[in-house]
């Protein structure tokens, strides 16, 4: 017999790992300039230590709830969304985790609330407290995000008066809202396309990487799926002008959400003629028009985002594309080419070409459900586009465990989830060797006590007396 598993116990599991998370990142987290340590003080690498040991034992929570999922007596979506709950609570008063891009976002919104034009200047612009806590590589940017995550984020501005605590606090419950959308959406979306709703869950929102970066990094991909989510649901509904509103919405936030317009054509015509086809077309980009011109009136900051757009393309971002093309501008270099400078664009324009090639099998040859072909199409974008972040695997993901068709498609992406919950640091900056060597001592420590856990439950055998 193994190791006892139900769900209760998966529960306290999952629940001791993100507290680790919440304690180790109070030292090790993407802190306040105010409240930073030096990486090899005693703090920090405790912290360093703890964090790791708290997202293995996450993931191993995670991993074993999923069996409980696919055992005999499965739990039921609303069981599944107490445990998410649980898991979240310890951190919403966490410091941020795993990135500082939500001092960007507070750093945005006040550049909003101060009439400051977000789409032609970065946060140096702004100074202050404030924008001093963006990472520098992001001073002189100006934002990607579209005017509805713009507007919000100058309402938190405005109703924190540029208090960091509170700032925080208000931008992590605003990505707590977006999970909620999306796990609303995610067993309606299942039972749709013919999924299991627990498993369903399980994959797209009991996630270690929904809890490490839509919740202690409190990103606005929260929002965005949120949105979608919900809006997919309206769309094959008896809403569809609503959910068209919605996946509008959620495109202005961030624009891949754009993609979810083509599902709502495809779920509305699904069957029917080209007629119909043609019908719907013209209804939702009727609807998605009126509501992008709607939003951007009302938040004030015009129509730079359609140039803003190409800031993932800067060169300090990573990618597939970007790698490739660093590695070719080198080797040009080296041989004394001329051409040196035009390797990086080349690669990021030869990442677009074959995510619209992909694209077009997905929807044209696969022909996959029309959510299932979002959220292939949505990994597609993440992986082949200039800019790749552990958080961007949730675009897609997020639809395919909504979609997935069979369960080894959950098992691939559940094992890639696993491994890319492994690759960012707590504070969010870039690895050397010796925070590498801590961040791995502390997930053996918690693989050991997992394993001592697992032998301790084992019943023993009975020792048998020996007779004369």
């Amino acid at each position: 017999m193994g190791f006892p598993v139900d769900l209760r116990r998966c529960q306290a599991l999952g629940l001791a790992g993100t507290v680790f998370l919440a304690l180790g990142g109070e030292t090790a987290g993407a802190l306040p300039a105010h409240d930073f340590l030096a990486p090899g003080s005693v703090q920090a690498v405790l912290g360093l230590v703890g964090v790791y040991f708290g997202v293995v034992l996450l993931i191993a929570a995670w991993v074993l709830l999923g069996g409980v999922i696919g055992g005999p007596e499965p739990p039921t979506p609303r069981s599944l969304l107490l445990v998410l709950a649980v898991w979240a609570a310890p951190l919403l008063l966490a410091p941020p985790l795993f990135s500082r891009d939500v001092y960007s976002y507070l750093a945005q919104g006040a550049m909003v609330d101060a009439h400051i034009d977000v789409y032609a200047y970065g946060p140096a612009q702004l100074g202050g407290p404030l924008a001093d806590e963006v990472a520098p590589v992001w001073q002189q940017t100006a934002t990607p995000y579209g005017p509805v995550f713009l507007v919000v984020a100058s309402v938190l501005s405005a109703l924190t008066r540029g208090q960091l605590p509170a700032g925080l606090l208000g931008m992590r419950l605003i990505a707590l809202l977006g999970v909620a959308l999306m796990a609303a959406a995610l067993p309606r979306l299942a039972r749709h396309s013919g999924a299991d709703p627990a498993a369903a869950l399980w994959l797209g929102a009991l996630n270690p990487l929904v809890l490490l970066h839509l919740v202690a990094g409190a990103h606005n991909d929260a929002i965005m799926l949120g949105l979608l989510g919900v809006g997919l649901v309206a769309a094959r509904g008896r809403w569809p002008v609503l959910g068209v509103v919605l996946i509008t919405l959620a495109a202005l936030v961030k624009a891949p959400a754009a993609l979810g317009l083509v599902a709502v054509v495809a779920l509305r015509s699904r069957g029917r003629g080209p007629r119909a086809v043609l019908r719907h077309t013209v209804t939702t980009a009727t609807a998605a028009a009126a509501t992008t011109v709607a939003a951007t009136a009302a938040a004030g900051t015009g129509y730079g985002w359609i140039a803003a757009l190409k800031t993932p393309v800067s060169p300090h971002n990573w990618s597939p594309t970007s790698l490739l093309g660093r590695v070719t501008g080198a080797a040009l270099d080296q041989l004394g080419s001329g051409l040196a400078p035009f390797a990086l664009p080349a690669w990021h324009a030869a990442g677009l070409l074959v995510t619209a090639a992909l694209l077009l099998f997905i929807w044209l040859r696969l022909r996959p459900g029309p959510v299932y072909a979002l959220g292939l199409s949505l990994a597609a974008v993440a992986v082949f586009g200039p800019a790749v972040r552990p958080w961007y695997a949730l675009w897609g993901l997020f639809l395919i465990a909504a979609a997935a068709p069979t369960g080894s498609v959950r098992t691939r992406v559940a094992a890639a989830s696993a491994v890319l919950a492994l690759t960012v640091l707590p504070s969010g900056a870039p690895a050397d060797g010796e925070q590498v060597i801590l961040a791995v001592s502390g997930g053996v420590l918690a693989l050991v006590v997992l394993w001592q856990a697992h032998q301790a439950a084992r019943p023993q055998s009975p020792v048998r007396e020996r007779t004369a």
